[in-house]
């Protein structure tokens, strides 16, 4: 049997549903198909239980190609849909299916409407949709698989050393915490971390994403603004510092925190990252 998820959205809101779409292919062994922005497929690499990923622009569609999504999702015995999208012309691409299952917040080919609490780490907030077909979530527990020669691969590729890890990802945006301080900080740590070994990524990009994935669990610990990168630590299990991310935006657990607002990061003093890390 199989499941349909369909997720609008950045490769954040992709890598947010890891652990939903893991949970309903563990718990009911159900095979799983994405549709996802074509740009985003390789997200869904990390995930060996999903079978198929329909490249799908849910933004820029036309008719034919609600058209040809409705080919696609007809053809396979689905037994339920997780839709995350919303509009009219999802609604009557999904009632013209024969998927007896549709789970969503809203729409008139919902046969389950849910209520999504507000103030969870987004992924943990789909628990809503996997209620109404038995499944239980504990997206903070859960953690991507990565193969032994990927981790390798990525360790060999750290700076030399023993010390603890850095990862530095800065997103690289106008509003993002100017660069000049993203380059100090390492000299800064040094002063009373001798030992420290760090190394600055580039925003993530889809080509690289398994790379990028186990760079961040080589890792020690993330200092990150960079979307993708921050979620790749949260489902990694690495400790991370998320600049600009409210603690409503991310699991409670140890070694998880938050610091600064969206926007507003060109003033946080370098002592306020220092601190989150530890070190102040």
């Amino acid at each position: 049997m199989r499941a349909l998820f369909l997720i609008p959205g950045d490769g954040a809101n992709q890598l947010q549903a890891l652990p939903a779409v893991a949970a309903i292919a563990e718990q009911l062994r159900f095979q799983i198909q994405v549709a996802c922005h074509p740009s985003l497929m390789a997200r869904w690499k990390l995930l060996p239980a999903v079978e198929k990923v329909l490249p799908f622009n849910f933004g820029d569609a036309s008719l034919a190609d609600w058209t040809n999504l409705l080919g696609c999702v007809r053809e396979p015995d689905f037994q339920a849909c997780i839709n995350l999208a919303s509009g009219r012309q999802v609604d009557l691409m999904l009632s013209m299916s024969h998927i007896p299952n549709r789970i969503a917040a809203g729409g008139f080919s919902a046969t389950e409407k849910v209520q999504v609490p507000q103030g969870l780490w987004p992924a943990q907030a789909l628990e809503a949709y996997l209620r109404p077909i038995g499944v239980s979530l504990d997206a903070a527990a859960f953690r991507l698989s990565l193969s032994k020669a990927t981790v390798d691969e990525a360790v060999a590729m750290l700076p030399a050393g023993d010390g603890p890890m850095l990862l530095l990802a800065p997103s690289g945006g106008p509003d993002d915490w100017p660069a000049a301080a993203w380059q100090e900080l390492p000299g800064r740590i040094a002063a009373t971390l001798p030992g420290l070994r760090s190394q600055q990524v580039p925003p993530a990009s889809s080509a690289h994403l398994p790379e990028r994935a186990a760079l961040v669990a080589a890792s020690d610990v993330v200092l990150a603004s960079d979307a993708v990168t921050i979620e790749l630590a949260l489902l990694s299990g690495t400790p991370v510092v998320a600049l600009g991310r409210g603690s409503d935006s991310l699991p409670t657990r140890s070694g998880v925190q938050g610091l600064g607002s969206p926007g507003h990061l060109r003033d946080l003093p370098s002592s306020d990252v220092l601190q989150a890390l530890g070190l102040g």
